[in-house]
């Protein structure tokens, strides 16, 4: 009788983090949205003059840094935390309103960064809050901990299965009985679902906070595309390459620039990239959208440009102090390329191969970059349509073999000098 007493405490007590989870992810990404209007929007007609977002972004990255010299280096990604949690069994919950800070305001200033990385450690700060703060929830803080990592990332990206499969690969990484203890994935369905729910009835009370990603209705699949992959995979490989040199370069230089200094910096350039080239800014959900109906209208050049720069432009953000996630960003610069390769390959019969050579180079760029197959291929069925997932699996399976056999060729070479 005790036990089952346990279980369902257990239980309810799943539905109110998913519920809670759920709640704290759809107002957060509703003030990103009221706000980032106000700045790009309403601040300029203010003042007559579209350079004023110049000043205001400089603005929102010298409270950032000021906020990173007295309090550390907010937010921290997802991987960061999850190593936190796993390695301490632990996550400090005490600067959670400076978490909010610094990861509201590169959302809302532009930066060319998603939102995952804040909540996710925001997520998590508020779990152990509640098992420092709840005498029930003590027993399985760290089930917790994972529980609200999943629903969260679920509920970005409008894909259940990546947030249980983001959390669980790197938990089960080394220990194969993970999966199975407590029954975990039966606990993170049951979050999802409230976390769902909780978010389906606000959008209908006070309309969706953001937009999402748009998605391919339609996805063309003939054996011209099939052998394209001899050219999209190699394509993608050579794309994670250039986003970890990209990744090298602007660490060395945020490492070289003073906190306040850098991030006031990137601010600026963040206001004028924002003012000159909108299209390469923010996370590039809104951009996606368009990009997907007026791509034929631009040049491959411009399109491999485009997505050159937003891989450049992120890891300029997340080194320079403006910090945030990676995933929409690298989504919207590999679909890029992908408009750009099926230009130059089929020409006026670009429309009907754009969509697959997108899925093809996000899937080998994703796989390499997060080191799990299966969470990268439910991420793109936020973009894809399921009977592409085979295609999208082996590109990804591709893409992390290929990256982790050129990681140990890097390695053994410094080794030897």
């Amino acid at each position: 009788m005790k036990k089952s007493g346990n279980a369902v405490k257990l239980v309810l007590f799943t539905v109110l983090l998913g519920c809670f989870a759920g709640l704290v992810v759809w107002c957060f990404l509703k003030a990103v949205t009221v706000s980032t209007h106000l700045v790009w929007d309403v601040l300029p007609k203010s003042f007559g003059n579209p350079y004023v977002i110049v000043a205001a972004c400089a603005a929102g990255g010298l409270v950032v840094g000021i906020l990173h010299k007295l309090f550390g280096d907010y937010p921290e990604e997802l991987s960061v935390v999850m190593g936190k949690i796993k390695k301490e069994k632990h996550y400090d919950y005490h600067p959670m309103a400076i978490m909010l800070i610094c990861a509201f305001i590169p959302l809302v200033f532009g930066a060319s960064v998603g939102p995952e990385a804040g909540l996710t450690g925001i997520i998590a700060a508020l779990c152990y809050w509640m098992a420092d703060n709840v005498t029930y929830a003590k027993q399985d803080t760290v089930l917790y901990s994972q529980i609200g990592e999943a629903v969260t990332l679920g509920q970005l990206f409008h894909s259940p299965l990546f947030g249980i499969f983001a959390v669980e690969e790197s938990e089960t990484e080394g220990n194969p009985e993970a999966l199975s203890k407590g029954n975990k994935l039966v606990f993170y369905g049951i979050a999802t679902a409230a976390s769902f729910l909780v978010a389906e009835a606000l959008n209908a009370a006070f309309g969706a906070p953001m937009e999402g990603f748009p998605s391919f209705a339609e996805l063309k699949m003939c054996k011209e595309d099939f052998l394209m992959l001899l050219i999209y995979i190699p394509v993608g490989l050579l794309l994670y390459l250039l986003f970890e040199l990209s990744e090298k370069l602007t660490a060395l230089a945020g490492r070289m620039i003073p906190v306040i200094l850098k991030e006031t910096l990137c601010g600026a350039v963040i206001g004028l990239m924002g003012i000159m080239v909108p299209i390469a800014m923010f996370s590039g959900e809104e951009q996606m959208g368009e990009l997907m109906e007026t791509f034929v209208s631009y040049s491959p050049v411009f399109l491999i440009g485009i997505c050159l720069l937003k891989m450049i432009m992120t890891t300029f953000c997340i080194n320079l102090g403006m910090k945030g996630g990676h995933f929409f960003p690298l989504i919207f610069a590999c679909t890029c390329m992908g408009f750009a390769v099926a230009s130059l390959v089929f020409s006026a019969g670009a429309p009907e191969h754009a969509a697959f050579a997108a899925a093809a180079i996000c899937a080998t760029v994703l796989g390499a970059q997060l080191k799990k197959p299966i969470a990268a291929s439910l991420l793109l069925l936020l973009c894809f349509p399921v009977r592409a997932l085979f295609c999208i699996f082996l590109c990804a399976v591709i893409g992390k073999s290929a990256a982790g056999k050129i990681t140990s060729v890097f390695a053994d070479k410094r080794q030897t000098e």
